[in-house]
C-alpha cells in the first residue's frame, strides 16, 4: 500500500484536523457524561461549565483553515446556553457533537485529496 505524501499546507491542516478530531472526541466524552448525569439525577454543573469552556476552544483552533466548521461549533456553543429543558440541551448536544465530528472527518477527507503530493 502505498504512503500517502501531502504538501506543506495539507500537512498544516492534517494537524489541526487531528486535534480538532482529539477535541470533538473529548467533548462527546463530556455529553454522554452530562446526559448520564441527567439521568442519574446528580448534578450537571460541572459537565456544562466544562463544555461551554471547551467548545469555543475548539471553535478557535478551526477558525483560521476551516472556518465554516468552526462556524459550527460556536452555533452548538449559543444554542446549548439558551433556555431550554435538559433533554433538549443534551439532545442538540449529541446532534451538534455529531454533527462537527462528520464535517471534520469530511474535511480530512477533503484535505488528503487536495493537497496529496505524487509519487516520483
Amino acid at each position: 500500500m502505498a504512503v500517502l505524501k501531502l504538501d506543506g499546507a495539507g500537512q498544516a491542516k492534517l494537524k489541526t484536523l487531528e486535534e480538532a478530531a482529539t477535541m470533538i472526541q473529548r467533548i462527546h466524552g463530556l455529553v454522554e457524561q452530562y446526559a448520564l448525569a441527567d439521568k442519574r439525577k446528580t448534578p450537571t454543573g460541572t459537565f456544562f461549565m466544562n463544555l461551554k469552556r471547551q467548545l469555543p476552544s475548539l471553535g478557535g483552533l478551526l477558525k483560521g483553515q476551516f472556518g465554516m466548521i468552526a462556524d459550527q461549533v460556536l452555533a452548538m456553543n449559543l444554542a446549548i446556553t439558551r433556555g431550554s429543558s435538559e433533554p433538549n440541551r443534551i439532545r442538540q448536544m449529541r446532534e451538534g457533537a455529531a454533527q462537527i465530528a462528520q464535517a471534520i472527518e469530511i474535511a480530512t477527507k477533503h484535505v488528503m485529496q487536495k493537497h496529496a503530493v505524487p509519487d516520483e
